[in-house]
């Protein structure tokens, strides 16, 4: 990875092109299976200075409690300064899926796990998992993602 991306994109796709080429093509290829893999009814945006899937205002009007008016986040991706960074706050609020996708990973990766709450961290491109990650966008949909958010806030 090269330097963190300039943060004066307003599209999507110019944060694509703003990215260090060196960085693109394993960046747009985690894009691509993302976009291929969300269910239906999360929409793409840029967001948080990142590529983000949300749950639009027009299917959640309460949208998310941090930022009144804002859309629900769900999953975002950033190109950092010496690695690709994946959020999935699915991850964060679901521990049965945390515990899949650390099992999954362990069997499909030959490094170890550099992940946060909800953030995972890839910093050798070869090492992307791209199909276990095209898995784990497909398994949660919009309600169940609504639902889990919801839950959340009730425990908090």
């Amino acid at each position: 990875m090269d330097k963190p991306m300039q943060q004066d994109v307003r599209t999507v796709e110019e944060y694509i092109m703003a990215l260090a080429e060196c960085d693109r093509e394993s960046f747009v290829q985690l894009r691509n299976v993302i976009v291929q893999n969300l269910p239906e009814g999360f929409e793409e945006q840029l967001s948080y200075n990142m590529i983000g899937y949300v749950v639009p205002i027009t299917v959640y009007p309460k949208g998310y409690h941090v930022k009144k008016g804002e859309p629900l986040p769900f999953i975002a991706i950033a190109s950092q300064k010496h690695h690709i960074s994946l959020y999935h706050m699915g991850l964060y609020g679901d521990n049965e899926l945390l515990r899949w996708f650390i099992t999954a990973y362990a069997t499909q990766v030959p490094t170890k796990l550099d992940m946060g709450k909800s953030c995972i961290r890839f910093r050798n491109p070869k090492h992307i998992p791209y199909s276990l990650i095209g898995e784990l966008c497909q398994k949660m949909t919009v309600s169940e993602y609504v639902s889990l958010y919801e839950r959340s806030l009730i425990r908090n």
